[in-house]
């Protein structure tokens, strides 16, 4: 009974925790919410904006500006735009990156110029330059290259070889041109990020592959690819939101099936600058939003099994099989 008392004598009183203070937080949130007020209350009550003419009506009997044929035409364009130049720069990506890590070091060379020549350059300087290219020929044509000096060898005056031409202003103008200069200088950036997804995936499982009698393309496209998709996904992603802002940059070659040409188009119609401005921030923010929802979709599915919950499986897995039971996969049961 004496042991009992003092036991219950020296027990400690329950601890009494004080939470820390964080006044900068609040500060900092207060002074936040004064600037977002501040901002609403810019776009509500400032007429400059204009609303009615970006989403009602911009002229008598016209819808407003965002909804205009030319525009919802241009944006049908940018979103070509963007798709096409993407699919040129990740083929060319994932060529070049295997050319990076190639053991032939004239392979090597090579994609090491593409990389720093399309990297260096900026983008609005190709896309004038692609749009200009049309004054090196008169028409490009696809054959035997150097055929009117193989036929001086051999004594032929105006040897023909070419099978097919096309005028060379009607080919590297316009849309093409953009194109090309976009997809081109998006495979630099796609190589390089290939290249890191690739050069992430531990080597001792390409060699594992090969011992099992896999070639090199099997290893690559089976093992080593999927894989790296959890790396190349991301950057991936902000790379084809890049992609969609860079189209603006074609509208100085011209390409009139855009979005920023055509908003352009009818800010010089109407001498309506801010306006049509705040219409193309609109548009460009809906298409990449679009883009950043699903890039979080496609980001969350090639990470499954990775990160704190995948690493928490994988070890309870380990676990079961040193105990030499068995853990159930995500929804099943023991």
């Amino acid at each position: 009974m004496t042991d009992l008392k003092q036991s219950e004598r020296a027990r400690p009183e329950p601890i009494k925790a004080v939470p820390v203070r964080h006044p900068g937080r609040w500060i900092t949130i207060a002074v936040l919410i004064v600037l977002i007020a501040m901002f609403v209350h810019v776009l509500v009550t400032n007429d400059q904006f204009r609303w009615r003419f970006i989403f009602l009506e911009y002229a008598p009997g016209k819808r407003g500006v965002m909804f205009t044929e030319p525009v919802l035409e241009g944006l049908r364009g940018t979103i070509l735009l963007t798709i096409s130049s993407m699919a040129i720069g990740i083929v060319l990506g994932v060529v070049i990156a295997i050319m990076r890590l190639s053991d032939n070091p004239i392979l090597r060379w090579i994609a090491f110029v593409y990389t720093w020549f399309f990297r260096a350059i900026p983008r609005l300087v190709l896309a004038v330059l692609f749009g200009n290219l049309n004054i090196l020929w008169d028409r490009i044509g696809f054959g035997l290259p150097f055929d009117r000096q193989i036929g001086h060898l051999f004594g032929i005056d105006n040897l023909n070889t070419q099978f097919y031409s096309v005028k060379a202003s009607d080919l590297l103008a316009g849309f093409v041109a953009g194109m090309l200069a976009l997809g081109l200088s998006e495979g630099a950036y796609m190589a390089e990020i290939v290249r890191a997804g690739i050069q992430s995936i531990d080597p001792g499982q390409a060699e594992a592959a090969t011992a099992l009698g896999l070639s090199r393309g099997q290893v690559l496209r089976r093992v080593v690819l999927p894989q790296a998709m959890r790396v190349i996904v991301p950057p991936t992603g902000n790379e084809v939101i890049a992609m969609v802002k860079d189209t603006s940059l074609v509208a100085y070659v011209p390409v009139t099936f855009e979005l920023f040409f055509q908003l352009n188009a009818i800010k010089a119609r109407t001498f309506v600058v801010l306006p049509v401005l705040v219409a193309a921030v609109i548009w460009y923010l809906i298409l990449c939003t679009v883009l950043m929802v699903a890039q979080f979709f496609v980001e969350r599915h090639f990470g499954r099994g990775y990160g704190t919950t995948g690493q928490a499986r994988q070890r309870l897995r380990d676990i079961g099989v040193e105990q030499g039971g068995r853990i159930p996969a995500e929804g099943g049961s023991t």
